[in-house]
């Protein structure tokens, strides 16, 4: 799968979060990601997904693969155009939440992956990137 392969999901439902959810795993295990890493990139997606139906109810995720410094990973990138993040610092806390959840989808997220990254601007909307290496060995 060539670097510049990028499939794009956009999320309105429940049913959408599942494709993304498959298509993540997916993408990992052709790259040769282990069953586990490949069911923590899902779950990063599916949290991520889960925010844009909440908040924005719409928006999309694409993944593409990457190969940077001799390794192979997954980018994920949630967007959407809803009402944004007013504070950024206080959502990636442990437990913070504004709907009825427990808080644990960005901050969840992160830790998931292997790097993250959110830009989110109030009345605009919010961008999640996040890269999952693949572990050799």
């Amino acid at each position: 799968m060539a670097e510049n392969d990028e499939r794009r999901i956009a999320i309105g439902s429940d049913t959408d979060l599942i494709l993304a959810r498959q298509e993540g795993r997916e993408l990992a295990a052709k790259l040769g990601f282990s069953r586990t890493d490949a069911t923590l990139v899902a779950t990063a997606i599916s949290e991520l997904a889960r925010n844009i139906l909440a908040y924005a109810r719409q928006g999309e995720i694409w993944l593409r693969p990457v190969h940077e410094n001799s390794r192979d990973g997954v980018v994920v990138v949630a967007h959407d155009a809803g009402p944004g993040i007013p504070d950024v610092e206080a959502a990636m806390e442990e437990g913070f939440t504004t709907a009825r959840g427990l808080g644990m989808g960005l901050p969840g997220a992160r830790r998931l992956m292997d790097e993250f990254q959110i830009l989110s601007e109030v009345g605009t909307g919010t961008t999640v990137t996040m890269k999952k290496w693949r572990r050799h060995g």
